[in-house]
């Protein structure tokens, strides 16, 4: 079986936890910019969050709707937008144990990668936002690369960045084909996170709920290549 060298991330709702950070600045949207009266607010943060659909649908789409539904005459679906651009990075935060696992791997000698899609420089300031990335030798996002997950050339493209082999490498995401596949499909051994531990993968070698055992479940692929499930309490 080949060393492990390097561990390789995904971004939104692994790393960052995207749903707490998304709430947080929706929160802080309404108030600063009075969209809706405070009696509405949950109303509106909620239909941010349904039409959002886990940040498949990019904000524009997402703000013309709302400010047809919830009648905004005061400001355009772009002001809004260039706000999000602008301001979502401010309420980004990372699951809980995230800063103190990637310190650890980083002083082991594992090299970390992040490979992430969406827009640039959009979510290289998220995470940037989250104090991570002096650890991570090369990041990765799909708009500035030109490629994107589950195509096996931004897994190849990460490795040749990193100077090691598909088969050294872990991947660790949330989402099944994207990240899960993608990552199998070039070889790399995979980790599917969610904070639920209801929610697991079977395509997965490991399936992670709590960043306090990340460690643990590298050195056990590592060596025997199966990892039990195990559960998380997230946190911000």
């Amino acid at each position: 079986m080949a060393v492990i060298k390097a561990i390789l991330f995904d971004l939104d709702q692994t790393l960052l936890d995207r749903t707490y950070s998304l709430r947080q600045f929706i929160n802080w949207q309404v108030n600063f910019f009075q969209l809706v009266p405070q009696a509405k607010k949950s109303e509106f943060i909620e239909k941010f969050i349904q039409l959002d659909a886990n940040g498949t649908v990019w904000k524009d789409v997402v703000y013309r709707k709302l400010i047809q539904e919830f009648a905004i005459k005061t400001y355009t679906e772009q002001l809004l937008l260039r706000s999000y651009i602008q301001d979502f990075n401010k309420f980004c935060c990372s699951f809980a144990d995230v800063d103190s696992v990637i310190l650890k791997l980083h002083q082991a000698g594992y090299l970390l990668g992040l490979i992430s899609n969406g827009q640039s420089p959009f979510q290289e300031h998220n995470f940037q936002a989250l104090g991570l990335a002096e650890f991570f030798s090369t990041v990765l996002v799909s708009e500035a690369v030109a490629l994107r997950k589950p195509d096996a050339a931004i897994f190849h493209l990460a490795c040749e960045k990193l100077k090691v082999q598909a088969e050294q490498c872990i991947f660790i995401g949330d989402n099944e084909n994207a990240d899960i596949r993608g990552a199998n499909a070039v070889g790399m051994k995979s980790i599917f996170f969610n904070p639920d531990a209801k929610i697991v993968s079977a395509d997965a070698d490991a399936n992670l709920n709590d960043y306090a055992n990340l460690w643990e479940i590298i050195q056990k692929i590592q060596s025997k290549g199966f990892i039990s499930k195990i559960d998380i309490k997230p946190k911000c």
